[in-house]
């Protein structure tokens, strides 16, 4: 296929070209904005690829994405342009609001048109991928406030009850795409994920905020008693889920992906510490950097995904335990401190500036 990604220079968006390009045969249309988290140094070992195209491009930006549809006639779209810091959304909804819904009205209201015209053999094998979160469902129980029977988990079926500004806005999204899908017949798939973590995470996220806290000495800030849980699914993993699901979900669906991995934010913050003191040992250990700070608003207790139905109907399962997984990735930014120097210095913004002019 060739498939065209929004967001491709993000976090969750660079590992699944990475992986495209690795270990598939398809064609990649990489179209990003190039916001402050979009980093096209994520997919550098891509980006020399023949089956890979990059394709600067705001999803808000109609007559863009009308020529960058005609341009490349792709087979597939999976949609991950997004704002997803909750913190910058609860100090500045405005941007969630504007690329979150109206990029996402835009890119189905494009999308319906380009389809619509496709040839019937084309028309019939086109997708639509959203990729949501599992935040749009709101929190569960805790473990401290339930204390009788099996604790629950999100399912496909449960309901939307969305906390922050950047949870509300991607609620909205989805319910766009559920509408075009149901009005329109725009054969759209839907997937809600849990909390991704490993390479080439943007800085101010938890876990590599941690990592580059812990090994430059500063204090390791921890929201509240550190007691809300959270399930971490590794990215790599998470891109393979992504890919079955384009390839093999059934059009109308909803699937939910999780890693399996419940951890409180407390637990996930001890783990780097130990891990830092084996693999990049000081006089004192990590842990005594923690600091427990003030709780964000609105802070949800805690997020279960049910990954059964992806289990079960299209046989995908995460292969990495939450202990691999985040050895991997605390030795990746070990090892690649450039990547992150260049972020924090401010010298990639630069770059992109010069190359593609000011955001």
């Amino acid at each position: 296929m060739k498939i065209l990604i929004t967001g491709g220079a993000g976090f969750i968006g660079s590992a699944l070209i990475r992986y495209l390009i690795a270990e598939t045969n398809h064609e990649v249309i990489n179209l990003d904005k190039l916001t402050y988290a979009g980093n096209l140094a994520s997919v550098e070992e891509a980006a020399s690829s023949p089956r890979y195209c990059f394709e600067k491009a705001d999803i808000c930006n109609r007559p863009e994405l009308e020529r960058v549809f005609q341009t490349h006639q792709p087979d597939a779209v999976m949609h991950l342009a997004a704002e997803s810091h909750v913190d910058r959304s609860i100090d500045g909804p405005s941007a969630f609001i504007e690329t979150n819904i109206i990029g996402t009205y835009t890119l189905l209201d494009v999308v319906k048109s380009y389809w619509q015209a496709l040839p019937l053999e084309r028309k019939e094998g086109f997708r639509f991928h959203h990729i949501s979160t599992d935040e749009v469902y709101g929190d569960l129980p805790h473990p401290s406030e339930h204390r009788q029977g099996k604790l629950p988990m999100f399912t496909e079926k449960t309901a939307y009850k969305p906390s922050s500004p950047y949870s509300a806005s991607k609620a909205s999204s989805d319910h766009l795409v559920t509408a075009w899908a149901r009005t329109y017949g725009l054969p759209t798939l839907i997937t809600n994920c849990s909390n991704n973590y490993g390479p080439y995470h943007f800085p101010e996220k938890l876990i590599p905020l941690v990592i580059l806290n812990a090994i430059n000495g500063k204090p390791i800030p921890v929201y509240g008693l550190g007691d809300q849980i959270r399930d971490w699914l590794y990215v790599k993993d998470h891109a393979r889920a992504l890919l079955t699901v384009v390839e093999s979900g059934k059009a109308g669906e909803t699937y939910n992906i999780g890693g399996h991995n419940e951890k409180t934010n407390l637990d996930v913050v001890e783990t780097i510490c130990d891990l830092l003191d084996t693999l990049r040992p000081q006089s004192t250990p990590y842990r005594e950097q923690i600091t427990f700070v003030k709780d964000r608003p609105g802070h949800d207790r805690r997020y279960a995904i049910d990954a059964s139905k992806i289990e079960k109907e299209l046989g995908w399962r995460p292969q990495e335990t939450f202990q691999s997984g985040i050895e991997k990735t605390v030795r990746w930014y070990l090892n690649n401190q450039e990547w992150v120097e260049a972020i924090q210095s401010g010298e990639y913004r630069q770059w992109v500036e010069k190359q593609y002019g000011e955001q």
